[in-house]
């Protein structure tokens, strides 16, 4: 559930969020656009322990095995489809969605370039998740992105890095929302 947790903040960082008073939104087209994010992660959330004596032995065992084989290098890449409308982009939305539990600070705007730092709440045990990220429209129809994100719990720190490339398709999203 923690890495279920941890990847949700890291996608966020594909979200460009900004305050309207600082920000120029980023020069791109609207519409249909396909992104592809590849999210590197080592270090790992483990259980409190306090949950971890509510086990079995031999589930507590099965879990730390689990959490052990986990905390090596990760990589994940994934594809998706995602529509910019002219309201997403007015509200931040393109390329990710915004998270309620995050505040984030915008360091530089411009149509081109978005550079932001974030700090979230990874849950109710006390966790911090600490990054940035950086976004650039290297055209109207291509975005890229990267990020890096600490989150640090009673229970240990997990460190992610995301990088992402965005293609305009169409300016008909068809039925992507």
């Amino acid at each position: 559930m923690r890495v279920k947790i941890m990847v949700g903040l890291i996608l966020m960082f594909a979200a460009t969020v900004w305050a309207t008073d600082k920000l120029q939104p980023l020069n791109v087209k609207l519409g249909l656009w396909e992104v592809t994010k590849t999210i590197t992660t080592n270090g790992q959330l483990s259980v409190p322990p306090e949950m971890l004596s509510k086990l079995t032995p031999e589930q507590r065992a099965r879990l730390e095995d689990r959490m052990k084989a986990q905390s090596a290098d990760r990589t994940t890449t994934t594809t998706y489809k995602s529509c910019l409308t002219k309201e997403k982009l007015e509200k931040a939305e393109e390329f990710g969605e915004d998270k309620e539990n995050c505040s984030r600070t915008i360091i530089t705007s411009t149509g081109r370039k978005l550079n932001l730092k974030m700090e979230c709440t990874v849950n109710g045990h006390g966790g911090r998740a600490n990054g940035a990220a950086e976004i650039e429209a290297t055209s109207p129809d291509s975005v890229k992105g990267t990020g890096h994100l600490s989150a640090t719990s009673p229970s240990g720190t997990m460190n992610s890095t995301i990088n992402f490339d965005a293609k305009w398709i169409n300016s008909a999203c068809g039925d992507v929302k």
